[in-house]
């Protein structure tokens, strides 16, 4: 495979406009058949160019980083190609921004889909996804995400269902269809009895078969079936519920649950893993476990695998936490890419679904630079003193060195999520404990500000809430009541992080797309596509109708 030279200039502001010029010059293209025996899709939810720039920012600058200067996403760059994807629903009847279900939907089945609909066109329609057309073929097929197996981005290629939101219904079409051999996240909470947080027979059945009180502790379903049971009895699948339950795991159906809710996040993963004391497995050890197990299959895979809590710190505006995500999720990237590197019957593609939160670092007036001496000839009689700070690359590790999410703050500051009665004293020790950068008094008051909701709905998932944080500008676009606190915190951080946010919501910036493998593949991808287009190539490079 000949190497590809691709120069791509982003320029982003901080509401997620973006403006791109996308230069590809190829050297020589090595001949090779169209169609691959295995595809490999790794989606970095809510990672948009922005979101890219700050990993590799981190990985090729901050001075107190211990990597390697060079990410697994810049390797497959080097070596593959890149290109950027629109990701909107798609078509005269869609729509400008797009949810995760939506656009997980257009990569599955390359179709225009509707928003928060799981497997569906946009008119509601049940669309065969690459992963069942995969297991039709005589493929092995799997889903890792650090989420839950059934939140958006997994489920919209193994299941069809009118909402996102109708997890418990997603967990039985998982079980039930056949059509996923391994499953690696968390989400244990719709697998489990309605009643397992009080019957103690249920406990001691999930007990017996190696699940820890964390994975079990309650449920979201409303009846007694119990998945898990019914998935090792009547469906042949092994079950793992820690790391060392799964690196044990031999058989070529597995089922692995190690979180009630959503898994660790990279935070906790990166003290754990500094410690080794982690007892989950990261999202590498579940992408490395899934290519070892689907890889036996002499018919080839169809794998998908999820960092999806980059998004989840992009809602929260949480700088420092995506940080971790992105070191996390690109750890699982290069277990990938040295799985692939000396392969050529297998095509990897890393995308996002979409853009988190309008994210990008930005110069700013504060703490403007002081006049210094420079010793170049050109400087001769003149100080050296910008107009703006443009930031230090300090900022890089400070980020790193946070040691807890907002959400942590959140929960410091109200263990009961009572934030009427939070005090400015209470958002300053909460925000102190965890962030390298200190807040005032003030600036913590300013944290627990709160008003009355003017977009009130009764019976809203979010909008049913009376009282919502207080937001002075874009409120309109923070959407999730309570848990917006934690952008309240990336406001008063930002302008000493130099971070700037647009929203707690996403953008419709076109994202990344790396493709890697076989060049008589991976050059379709160099261009400005549509994640419908992505999906359609993906199906066609297996060689499914």
């Amino acid at each position: 495979m000949k190497k590809t030279l691709m120069a791509i200039t982003v320029s982003a502001v901080a509401m997620g406009s973006l403006s791109a010029n996308v230069a590809v010059a190829s050297e020589s293209v090595q001949s090779h058949k169209y169609e691959v025996r295995n595809v490999i899709l790794m989606i970095g939810d809510g990672m948009g160019p922005q979101q890219v720039g700050l990993l590799e920012e981190y990985v090729r600058r901050a001075p107190g980083s211990e990597l390697e200067r060079q990410t697994a996403l810049s390797k497959l760059a080097n070596k593959g190609r890149l290109g950027l994807s629109l990701n909107a629903p798609h078509g005269k009847h869609g729509k400008l921004v797009v949810d995760s279900a939506c656009s997980a939907t257009q990569l599955a089945t390359g179709v225009a889909a509707g928003s928060e609909m799981i497997g569906l066109d946009y008119q509601g329609n049940v669309v065969e996804t690459i992963l069942e057309k995969a297991k039709k073929a005589g493929k092995a097929t799997g889903l890792v995400s650090d989420t839950r197996i059934t939140h958006a981005t997994p489920a919209a290629f193994a299941s069809h269902q009118p909402h996102r939101s109708f997890e418990s219904q997603i967990a039985v079409e998982l079980i039930e269809s056949g059509n996923v051999d391994v499953m690696l996240s968390g989400g244990a909470r719709v697998f489990m009895p309605s009643d397992i947080k009080k019957d103690v027979a249920d406990q001691e059945v999930m007990a017996a078969l190696g699940a820890p009180k964390s994975v079990y502790k309650k449920s979201k379903r409303k009846d007694d079936r119990n998945l898990v049971v019914e998935a090792k009895e009547k469906h042949g699948y092994e079950l793992a519920f820690d790391r060392k339950q799964l690196e044990s795991a031999a058989t070529d159906k597995l089922l692995g649950l190690f979180a009630n809710s959503g898994m660790n996040d990279g935070i906790a993963y990166s003290t754990c893993k500094k410690n080794n004391s982690c007892t989950q497995p990261s999202l590498r050890d579940m992408t490395i476990k899934a290519l070892d197990v689907l890889s036996r299959d002499e018919d080839g895979f169809f794998l998908m695998v999820e960092g999806g809590q980059i998004d989840w710190a992009g809602h929260a505006n949480d700088a420092g936490w995506m940080l971790h995500e992105l070191l996390k999720f690109d750890e699982a990237v290069n277990a990938v890419y040295e799985w692939v590197e000396n392969r050529n019957d297998t095509l990897v593609v890393v995308t996002a679904d979409h853009e988190t939160g309008s994210f990008g670092f930005s110069y700013s007036r504060k703490e403007t630079p002081k006049a210094e001496t420079l010793p170049g000839a050109g400087m001769k009689g003149h100080d050296y003193k910008p107009n703006f700070n443009f930031g230090d690359l300090a900022h890089l590790d400070r980020l790193y060195n946070q040691s807890g999410t907002f959400f942590d703050m959140l929960d410091a500051a109200s263990p009961d999520w009572n934030f009427d009665e939070a005090s400015a004293k209470d958002w300053q020790a909460a925000i102190n404990k965890y962030s390298d950068y200190k807040v005032t008094i003030d600036q913590a008051a300013a944290v627990g500000e709160r008003e009355k909701n003017s977009y009130y709905q009764t019976g809203h998932k979010y909008q049913s809430a009376k009282v919502v944080p207080q937001f002075d500008d874009f409120k309109e676009f923070y959407v999730y009541a309570d848990d917006d606190h934690t952008a309240k915190i990336g406001r008063v951080l930002a302008a000493d992080q130099n971070v700037v946010w647009g929203t707690g919501t996403h953008t419709a910036a076109p994202v990344p797309v790396y493709a890697f493998g076989p060049t008589s593949v991976t050059e379709q991808f160099s261009t400005m596509q549509h994640h419908v287009e992505v999906g359609q190539k993906m199906i066609k490079a297996l060689g499914l109708k």
